[in-house]
C-alpha cells in the first residue's frame, strides 16, 4: 500500500522509467546497491524494484530525528543503525535483516555527500548471508535533488545483472591483503552500479 502511494507521488513528479526489472528473480535473496545522492533515492528505489516486492532499507539513526514525518515508515521498512558508532548490535541487526528479508537495499556510501567513497559493508553482508548483489543505477536528467517547488528531474532507474561475491573476488588479485581486496571489490561493485 505504501509503495502504491509512492508510485502515485513519484511517477508524475519524476516521470520515472524503469529498465531491467526482469534481470532479477524477486523470489531469490538480493542486496540492492545504489549510489546515494538524495533522500528521494529511497522511494525511487522502492518504486523501481516493484510494488509487489517488499524492500527493506538500512537507515542511519539520525533520520529518526531529522525526518519525524517518516519515522513510522523507518520503523516498518528499515533497520536503523548508528553509523557513527557502529556496534556489534548494529552489525547483528543488519545481518539478521539481510538474512531474513528477501530484498534489502544498502547505499554503500552511507551518505548523500558526493566526496565519500563506498564502504565494504554490502560485500561483507552479502558474503555472510550468501546473497547476490543487485546493482541499480538511478540516472538523472535535470536538477537532483529537485529544486522545489517546480523543478523535478526525469529519472530512469536501470537494474543491472545480479553479481555474486565470488565473481567480484575473481577480479581481484589473490595475493592482496583481505582489506585491500574488499576495498577493490566494493569499488568494482560501484562500477557495476554506474554501468547498469
Amino acid at each position: 500500500m505504501v509503495v502504491l502511494l509512492l508510485i502515485a507521488i513519484t511517477r508524475p513528479l519524476f516521470r520515472v522509467r524503469v529498465q531491467g526489472r526482469r534481470r532479477f528473480d524477486p523470489r531469490e535473496g538480493h542486496i540492492a546497491v545504489a549510489r546515494h545522492r538524495s533522500y528521494w533515492d529511497v522511494p525511487l528505489l522502492a518504486v523501481a524494484l516493484g510494488w509487489w516486492n517488499r524492500i527493506h532499507f538500512i537507515a542511519r539513526k539520525g533520520l529518526m530525528k531529522d525526518m519525524l514525518l517518516v519515522r513510522p515508515l523507518l520503523k516498518t521498512f528499515s533497520t536503523v543503525i548508528d553509523r557513527e558508532n557502529f556496534s556489534k548490535t548494529d552489525f547483528r541487526n543488519v545481518l539478521d535483516a539481510v538474512r531474513s528479508e528477501r530484498l534489502v537495499a544498502i547505499f554503500p556510501e552511507g551518505t548523500t555527500r558526493q566526496e565519500v567513497g563506498a564502504k565494504v559493508g554490502a560485500i561483507r553482508f552479502a558474503t555472510l548471508a550468501d546473497k547476490k548483489l543487485l546493482p541499480v543505477n538511478i540516472r538523472v536528467r535535470g536538477p537532483y535533488p529537485p529544486q522545489y517547488p517546480f523543478r523535478f528531474p526525469q529519472i530512469t532507474v536501470s537494474i543491472g545483472e545480479p553479481v555474486s561475491v565470488e565473481a567480484l573476488e575473481q577480479e581481484t588479485p589473490s595475493d592482496w591483503a583481505r582489506s585491500e581486496r574488499l576495498k577493490r571489490m566494493s569499488e568494482r561493485l560501484m562500477e557495476l552500479v554506474d554501468a547498469a
